[in-house]
Order: C-alpha cells, then structure tokens, then sequence
C-alpha cells in the first residue's frame, strides 16, 4: 500500500518535472556550440545559472558572423574585425583594484597602481555579475597563459559579446582537442562591459571596475569594453605568481631569436620602436609584449599580438600591416569617406587604435615561443632631450637602476608652440603591471645578468646633436646598425668612453654608423649648454628614483646620474 502510494508520489512529480526538463533540454539544444558537461556544472557552481545559450570554444570565423549578425561589428576592405569600444578606449589604471586579504596585505607594493580593495566587495560585485549575466547569452573560452608547458596556467574567460570573446581567442593560447577533454581552469576572467557598479556600495571608484583577487584566482572587470583590461589583467596576475612562486622574472618586453638561437629582449615604453626593432626579418620573433624568463629559457606568456595602428603603414610595419586580415580584431579606427578602408592616421575616436591577432599572422613567428637564455638585452628610450647616447653599455647596477627607472621623452601635447619635452618614468618599464616592489624585479634581473654573462644595452632612438626642435631624430637605419653590432658581438672589443652624468659606456665606433654621432655631447653645437642640460635630467632620474630608494640595494643606489 504504502508503496503504491511512493510510486504515485514519484509519477506525479515526474509528469510536474518534464515541461521543465523538456525546456531545459530545449534551451540546451538553442546552444550555437556544444558546451561539455564538465564547464556548465563550474558555471553553475559560480553561481552562474544561465537560461541562455552557452557559446563555448567557437572559431573566429564563427565570432565573426555572430559580431556582424548582432550588429556590433563591421568589416574592412581586407577582411577584419573592426569594432568600437565604446566610452573606453583604454585602461582606466584608477579603477583597476586588488583585493587586500591574507595573502596579498603583506606582498603587495601598494600604491597609485596597486590600489586595495576589502575581499567583502569582491564577493558582492562577483555575485551581481553572475545574477547579471544569468539572462543574457555568454561566450566560455578555455584557454592558457606561458608557452612553456612548466609554467602554463589555464584560463576560463566568460565574455558577454562574441568580439571580446574573439580578442581572447587571439591573445591567449589556444588548447587542442585533447587539452580541452579534462581541462581544469587555474583562473578565471569574468568580463561583463553591460554590467555597472554601484559605487555607494560596491566600494568602487566609479561604474566601470577591473577587481584581481590572487586568492580567489579571479579577475572581474564590468563597465569597460576596452578589450586590453583582460590581457593587462592576466599579466597584472603572472607579475606576482611568477616571481614569487617560481622565481622566473616576468617582463613586459618584445623578444627575439637569431639563426644560431641566440636570444634578445627589448623594453621600452611606448614610442620608442620597441615593436619595430624586435621585428627583424633575420630574426624569429618570440612575441611583441609579454615574457617569462627562466633558469634557461625565456618564453612568451601570450598567443597573440596587441598592436598600435595609429599611423600604421605598409611600409614602416608591413608585418602587422599584413595582419589585419580575416581573424583579425581592430579596434576604434574609421574608414576613409565611403569605403572600408580604413584612416590609420585618423585619431577621431582615439589615439590608441589597436589591432589583435593570433601570432601565427607573423611570418617569422617561433612556434612554440620559446628562446633560450638571452645573450642581449636594450633599454630602448625616445630621448626628446636629446642628452642621452644613441647606444651605451650599461653594469648590472646600472642595468637594474635603469630597469626602475624606465625612462623615455616625449614631446610634450599637440597644441601649437608647445614643443618642450616631457620625462617619463615607468618602473621596469610597465609599472601600472607590477604587484611587487620594483626592486624584486630589478633584483631578479641583475642576478640573472650575472649569472648569465648577458649584455645590458641603452638605446637612445630619439633626438641627438639638440633636444626636439633643435636636434634630429635618429635615423632607424643607424640605430638597427647599432643593434646588430651588439647582437653580432662587433662592439665587444671596440673602445669605450664614461658619460660624465650617467656613467654608461659608449663605444667610440660602430659599423656603419657616424662616429661623431656615438657621443652626444660631441653632436651639440655648443658643449656647455649639453652638460647643462644632461645635468638637469641627471636630476629628474634621481627625483623620480626617491620613492624606489627604500626598496633597492646600495649597488643599485650608486648607479645614480653624477651631479
């Protein structure tokens, strides 16, 4: 009887359950992509209880389609992406927190750039993205972080737009079939541009937000569309995990490989030809902007490329010219009048136009991307004062000095009659990056010259014989001589002379390159307004390195300018 009444019980509250199970089954199928069992049960147990279609791990030609199908994208005469990314355009370096918790309130170096965030607020926006984002369609991309299998970390992203989800398929490595089977997410980006804070109660400074919390291992960035939050996120992320827990040095560098597999690293801020040098066509190139360096080895941490357009040309840059091709993500440019071709001069949107695309685009790409230890390093700065050499060797202390430091010119605006330049420092070259105090980084990396016997050199490709207005610009020509020259080992029995400021090195003679051109002060029509002046920067370098002096050793101190 009573089991009658338990098998009744049971059919009843079958017949109830199937229209929900039948609806379930329906939404599941609405899917564009087979989502595998394994990623929606984690999405729900992030609280993600989606009633939409899940796209997961979708090609770029099928992103393509459904950008251009909702209507948030539009193609060029070559074939690319082109979208807008709304009110931002870059990152908003104020808004990017780190949760300050156990883990993190002792570690991390806070500052301007590291700006702490209680953990209580962490978990409130993550459950108002997840509550947001549980009506609405979502792209799930599975994908990794460093070339070398050692140090991989996978990575799930959750995007609301197939074009953000495209830049991710660009940027980050790509897993097989067979990576994917029992792929197990180490972290997580959960990117909702829709999405807004409250900042009354979400404890942020404004609607947008990028959040990083290491102990949670997870990255939550709302109300921004600009696509480069995430890559800045995940690198934000390896400057501490890396260093910390597996002594490798992270690097915000370009990286290439010459024919016998000898290694080169480049840094330098924006402008200064960090992209255009590293690009040789005799050299493979190891990747543009991200990279570990290792016991033995130094590896990218991306599967892409994020390059500038502003100003692009076939002819100063015909690899990533060639790129912007189908598969190809660009963002904030505009067309010529009545075409689709698009005004790479055209700064109407923004100065930081940007275009991803897979590194494979790259004819002379290293697949995998991974050199050996580096026999060279350049410092590459844009001096608009026209003081420093146009290349120099530099000590380890001065290398790590230097390294903090991270010193380029610009000339100052666009407005008509300003033409004074403007320093600018950004600590080992990427300091808004960079959770830990410069001087680990620093620290790391004079230990590693040391220990490898590598070559530290500054390249000045900015001004020489005069400061912007006064001076030339030095020729690209003269400067890739100069690089190969130090690459070839031409420069290391040549003779060298002290700069009385700064102290590098500077080679009387370089193959095809002016001698007169090697010494700055010689290049100045007038020797005492140099001296001058090279003193007044001298001081500039000191005046920023004060808030480093407390975090950095005594050899690093004594690399200072001379005054």
């Amino acid at each position: 009887m009573n089991g009658n009444r338990s098998q009744n019980h049971s059919e009843n509250f079958l017949k109830i359950l199937k229209p929900y199970l039948c609806l379930l089954i329906k939404k599941l199928a609405m899917s564009v992509s087979t989502i595998p069992e394994a990623p929606v049960m984690a999405l729900g147990e992030m609280g993600l209880r989606t009633t939409q279609s899940i796209h997961y791990q979708l090609t770029a030609s099928k992103l393509n389609e459904q950008t251009l199908k909702r209507g948030e994208g539009i193609l060029n005469d070559t074939g690319a992406l082109i979208i807008k990314t709304g009110e931002f355009t870059g990152r908003s370096p104020k808004d990017k927190f780190t949760v300050k918790d156990e883990l993190t309130a002792d570690t991390v170096d806070w500052n301007d750039f590291n700006i702490p965030i209680e953990e209580n607020y962490f978990f409130q926006l993550k459950e108002k993205m997840m509550q947001y984002l549980s009506d609405k369609e979502i792209w799930v991309r599975d994908c990794f972080a460093c070339a070398d299998d050692t140090y991989r970390l996978s990575l799930r992203v959750i995007n609301e737009s197939p074009a953000h989800n495209l830049f991710c398929y660009n940027m980050f490595i790509r897993p097989d079939d067979a990576q994917l089977e029992n792929f197990n997410p180490h972290w997580h980006i959960i990117q909702a541009p829709g999405f807004k804070a409250d900042p009354s109660i979400d404890g942020t400074r404004s609607e947008n937000f990028a959040i990083l919390s290491f102990k949670h291992k997870t990255i939550l960035i709302g109300g921004s569309g600009y696509t480069g939050e995430m890559k800045k996120g995940i690198f934000t992320m390896l400057n501490f995990v890396l260093p910390v827990r597996a002594n490798v040095l992270s690097m915000h560098c370009s990286a290439n490989m010459g024919k016998d597999g000898d290694t080169a690293i480049f840094f330098g801020l924006s402008g200064t030809g960090k992209t255009t040098l590293s690009a040789d066509p005799n050299r493979k190139l190891i990747g543009d902007d991200e990279h570990g360096w290792t016991n033995d080895s130094v590896f990218n941490f991306e599967g892409g490329c994020y390059a500038k357009t502003i100003d692009l040309s076939e002819e100063k840059e015909p690899e990533i010219f060639q790129a912007i091709r189908p598969g190809a993500l660009v963002e904030n440019t505009v067309f010529f009048e009545g075409s689709n071709t698009i005004d790479f001069s055209s700064k109407n949107i923004t100065e930081n136009t940007r275009v991803s695309y897979p590194l494979n685009f790259i004819s002379n790409a290293l697949e995998p991307s991974i050199g050996k230890t580096p026999k060279n390093i350049f410092f590459l700065t844009a001096d608009a004062y026209g003081i420093l050499p146009p290349i120099s060797k530099l000590t380890p202390g001065q290398a790590m000095y230097q390294f903090i430091s991270g010193y380029t010119a610009k000339v100052a605006g666009t407005e008509a009659g300003i033409t004074e330049p403007k320093a600018t420092f950004s600590a080992c070259f990427g300091a808004p990056f960079l959770p830990l105090h410069p001087g680990k980084y620093a620290e790391m990396l004079g230990n590693k010259m040391r220990e490898h016997n590598v070559n530290v050199w500054m390249i000045n490709t900015g001004w020489s014989g005069g400061p912007y207005g006064v001076g030339q610009r030095m020729k690209l020509g003269y400067t890739r001589a100069m690089i190969t020259a130090a690459l070839e080992g031409k420069l290391d029995n040549v003779d060298y002379l002290v700069h009385e400021t700064f102290g590098m090195l500077m080679p009387k003679e370089c193959p095809n390159v002016p001698s007169e051109l090697l010494s700055p002060r010689h290049a100045w029509a007038d020797e005492n307004e140099y001296d001058i002046k090279a003193k007044e920067l001298g001081k500039m370098f000191i005046k920023n390195f004060e808030k480093y002096a407390a975090g950095v050793t005594e050899e690093i101190l004594n690399a200072a300018p001379t005054i």
